[in-house]
């Protein structure tokens, strides 16, 4: 893609160099999984905003669409001396990477993966402490006893996810059948929701009953596979539980959101430090939601006793193995 095409594309999304005068300057880019996911994107989005909002300062946005349209987006937002241009993903680490090397003047943060650089913060989540505590709660709401994940691309990210969920079903029930399904092993597979919904329904013919959906736009498909056949389901990243009342279980969230309002707020104070950070549920980087959405299908036992396993992680009771550090669960 030329400058030029890449710059039309760019104003189309609302980057507008004149517009953004206020400094500190700063920039987001968004993966394919779009910045209005209702997921993992759209979390991210929601920090910057909630950043403009409390301080006034805008910031450019851009969406890639691939791994080498993401490098021709940071390198187009970083020749205009951001301050701070943000990644949002793992996809775009190697753009990152190679970016962040041709502008050592500029900052970058990195969501989701570790990219190497003086001006580069990577931070990452412990995804499979906030997963062992849905998966507590799905074996509490679960009448079969059979619980189901779907993920979106297959990658060791998205296991990790299982991996805890199970662990946390397994360690309440562990009679409890586990069964998994990835939508796919490219980028696309964040974005098919009927392929999210036909692996929700083949795992509700098997006798699941409530379903962690795990894979971007695609979980929109089991959400809805869930709603119509009258099983439970549970979000990830964003608070998914007002998509549909009474069908959601609850929702692991992820703070991508301050993550970037973070990242933001300390380039504005000019606290800002490169290196690697990970958020668990100590850190508030993640947890499960409980509110007036999902409130009559949590009873008072499961809310208890999500409660005190998060406690028990937190204090080191109950330690959660990480898929990601040897490519296996144990359960």
């Amino acid at each position: 893609m030329k400058l030029k095409q890449l710059s039309i594309m760019m104003a189309a999304l609302g980057v507008c160099a004149g517009a953004f005068a206020a400094d500190p300057k700063l920039g987001i880019v968004y993966d394919a999984g779009g910045k209005f996911d209702k997921s993992f994107n759209q979390s991210a989005y929601e920090g910057a905003e909630r950043f403009k909002k409390e301080t006034g300062i805008a910031y450019m946005e851009a969406q890639a669409s691939s791994d080498t349209q993401a490098e021709q987006m940071l390198r187009s937002l970083a020749r205009k001396k951001l301050d701070l241009i943000a990644a949002v993903g793992f996809s775009q680490t190697q753009a990152v990477q190679k970016v962040a090397k041709e502008f050592p003047n500029v900052r970058f943060v990195l969501i989701d993966a570790i990219a190497k650089g003086n001006n580069v913060n990577s931070i990452l989540f412990k995804e499979e402490e906030g997963s062992y505590l849905v998966g507590v709660a799905a074996a509490i709401a679960s009448k079969s006893k059979k619980v189901g994940f779907v993920g979106g691309m297959d990658i060791p990210l998205i296991r990790t996810f299982n991996c805890g969920y199970v662990q946390g079903a397994k360690a309440t029930d562990p009679k409890i059948e586990a069964f998994q399904n990835m939508v796919g092993t490219t980028a696309a597979a964040w974005n098919n929701p009927a392929k999210g919904g036909e692996l929700a329904r083949a795992q509700f013919d098997r006798g699941v009953d409530v379903v962690f959906a795990v894979a971007g736009g695609s979980g929109m498909g089991t959400i809805e596979t869930a709603k119509q056949k009258g099983k439970l389901a549970i979000g990830v990243d964003s608070n998914q539980n007002y998509v549909a009342p009474g069908t959601m279980l609850t929702s692991m969230v992820k703070r991508v959101d301050l993550a970037i309002y973070d990242s933001f707020m300390q380039i504005k104070n000019g606290t800002w430090k490169p290196g690697v950070v990970y958020k668990g549920l100590k850190e508030g980087g993640v947890d499960w939601v409980v509110d007036k959405d999902n409130r009559k299908v949590v009873s008072p036992d499961m809310e208890k006793r999500v409660k005190e396993a998060k406690a028990n992680i937190i204090n080191g009771k109950v330690k959660v193995h990480d898929y990601r550090v040897n490519s296996s669960c144990p359960v």
